[in-house]
């Protein structure tokens, strides 16, 4: 079936205005500061597809506002453990010799998906320094967010994640996406003591010149934030997610503090640490 053959005939088209109504309607606000996961599929046929889901984001927090999007860049990391597909035992040291150094400007995405990748080349956006977990961001906060993003902890309180904690009134949305794919959970994993850690490693520009670095972080496991969130949807009113539709996308709007402090009291009551 072809793509233009698949568009629903009953919905009217997703356009940006369209998209800032939901998005107000949802509980977005101008001045709110934004950390945006997102499924362009999700939302249906958009008139403009990720510029226009850029643009409305924008207009829907206004210019007091802040969004911000994970800009993460799994490629940057040990060949030794890609899977998907996996490389040859022989061609690792070419790799640790050869992998370009992350440059902010030039480094793709992986796995973010088409809004968050062009999100991060709008004219005037920020993106933080780390390697494999970098952060978009544009507005009022944008520069404070992505300033002296850690190596390591990389999910920690020194990174764009603690900065947003610490930002009041800091909102996560789901536009489309899962809990699976919230990264703020990460936070709390990374105020856990106990935590397990692995060794990591990441092309990057060290004093000038790139280098292959090695170092140690926590092992983040993303596995069961499904659960965690199915725990934020049972709490009562005035306390779980705002939940309704951006064009055909089920959504969720929530604090990030306030998510990330009960995804803190749910790993420690259900995983094992130390």
């Amino acid at each position: 079936m072809s793509e233009q053959a698949a568009i629903d005939q009953s919905q009217l088209p997703n356009t940006v205005s369209s998209i800032v109504r939901d998005l107000h309607a949802l509980g977005v606000r101008e001045g709110d500061c934004l950390l945006v996961h997102s499924s362009l599929s999700s939302l249906g046929w958009v008139c403009g597809g990720p510029q226009a889901v850029v643009q409305a984001l924008l207009e829907a927090v206004g210019s007091e506002g802040t969004i911000v999007m994970p800009a993460h860049s799994g490629d940057w990391s040990d060949p030794a453990e890609w899977a998907h597909p996996p490389v040859p035992q022989a061609w690792l040291e070419t790799i640790y010799r050869e992998m370009p150094a992350f440059d902010p400007l030039l480094t793709p995405t992986r796995g973010m998906g088409r809004i968050a990748e062009l999100f991060r080349t709008l004219p005037g956006a920020l993106r933080s320094g780390h390697p494999q977990v970098s952060f978009s961001a544009y507005g009022k906060h944008a520069a404070s967010i992505v300033a002296d993003h850690a190596l390591t902890p990389q999910l920690g309180m020194p990174s764009p994640l603690g900065k947003l904690y610490g930002i009041g009134g800091t909102k996560v949305l789901l536009l489309g996406a899962l809990y699976d794919s919230c990264t703020a959970f990460h936070l709390a994993e990374a105020l856990i003591p106990g935590m397990p850690v692995k060794r990591m490693g990441a092309a990057l520009y060290e004093e000038g010149a790139r280098t292959w670095k090695w170092f140690e972080d926590f092992a983040y496991d993303s596995e069961d934030f499904v659960r965690i969130g199915a725990r934020l949807d049972e709490c009562g009113e005035g306390e779980r997610p705002a939940r309704g539709q951006v064009g055909q996308a089920d959504c969720r709007l929530f604090g990030l503090k306030a998510g990330v402090d009960a995804a803190g009291e749910w790993l420690r009551a259900n995983r094992s640490f130390g």
